[in-house]
């Protein structure tokens, strides 16, 4: 290979890159093909591309994220045919030498396992780099039927319709979320944050359902909550995001997510995002799983260089 060289993003190298990489594998190669971006101060974003004899063959990116602040995200891609000849590896030389001392040194990183990719030298490369696995999340497609429809008139627990923008859903998912990612990526999710993220249109939210201890007149508070999204293609399972009220324990929230989960797929089959973390909802679905009521569609492994 002839000398490699690097050089900063530059408008049009999306479309430039999008001809050598070829399609992306996963909803998530594309989703992570979007952190690469114009170099920024404020807030800190490095990308380099590289190239020989002025033609680019990868590129790579750090950058620092206010709702996860302990490390700067990681990505890396090079050309299919220009992959183990030491580019990704020297893609990440240059980008930590970009890195000024005034931000956080830890990288992050994930790689995504489908039935068409075993991210086998994704894997590899993310080992050769010293990065660990700090969380495992699965996309989940629970089949219609899969638990038994429950019955809610037997005691105090109703379910209730709640409006994406309430601001009583909005703390909820801020409160979850921070929660979930505590021990491994701490996160300091806001209340607006939480809207722009995973409430507001642009999100594709188009609904929301809060399981209560009692109804809200009689002072009940939420154990689960389900918030739907438009799928990414007609016909598919619905995307669905299911939580838990944090002040509750696993032993406290385990039926209601249960009874969640089952009225959710009373009729049809949805999309569930599992992070480890979420112990009761990931123990469900390992659960469904082992007698073929849930298909794991795709397992994407976090990994860090301080895990």
């Amino acid at each position: 290979m002839n000398e490699l060289a690097f050089r900063p993003w530059r408008s049009g190298d999306d479309l430039q890159l999008l001809q050598i990489f070829g399609d992306p594998r996963s909803p998530q190669a594309h989703q992570d093909r979007t952190m690469l971006r114009e170099n920024s101060d404020a807030p800190f974003s490095r990308t380099l591309v590289a190239t020989v004899d002025s033609v680019a063959i990868g590129a790579g990116v750090v950058f620092a994220s206010s709702l996860h602040p302990q490390r700067l995200w990681l990505y890396v891609e090079v050309a299919p045919d220009q992959r183990r000849n030491g580019v990704g590896t020297a893609l990440v030389e240059q980008l930590r030498a970009q890195i000024p001392a005034s931000q956080v040194g830890e990288l992050k990183a994930r790689y995504t396992v489908t039935a068409g990719d075993d991210a086998q030298a994704a894997a590899g490369f993310c080992t050769a780099l010293g990065l660990g696995e700090i969380q495992v999340s699965r996309d989940v497609i629970i089949e219609p039927g899969a638990l038994a429809e429950p019955v809610f008139d037997t005691n105090d627990r109703v379910i209730e319709d709640l409006a994406t923008g309430s601001v009583e859903l909005t703390k909820l998912v801020m409160d979850f979320y921070n929660a979930v990612h505590e021990g491994w990526d701490p996160a300091k999710m806001t209340v607006g944050s939480a809207q722009k993220m995973l409430l507001d249109e642009n999100t594709g939210a188009q609904g929301a359902l809060v399981l209560r201890d009692k109804p809200k007149s009689e002072g009940g508070v939420p154990l689960a909550f389900a918030i739907s999204y438009i799928p990414a293609r007609e016909n598919a399972p619905t995307d669905v995001l299911v939580g838990y009220n944090p002040v509750f324990s696993d032993d406290e929230v385990a039926e209601a997510i249960r009874d969640m989960v089952a009225m959710l797929v009373y009729q049809y089959p949805v999309k569930l995002e599992v992070d480890s973390s979420m112990f009761v909802l990931s123990s469900l679905v390992d659960a469904l799983a082992s007698v073929e009521q849930a298909t794991v569609i795709s397992t994407t492994h976090i990994v860090a260089s301080d895990a």
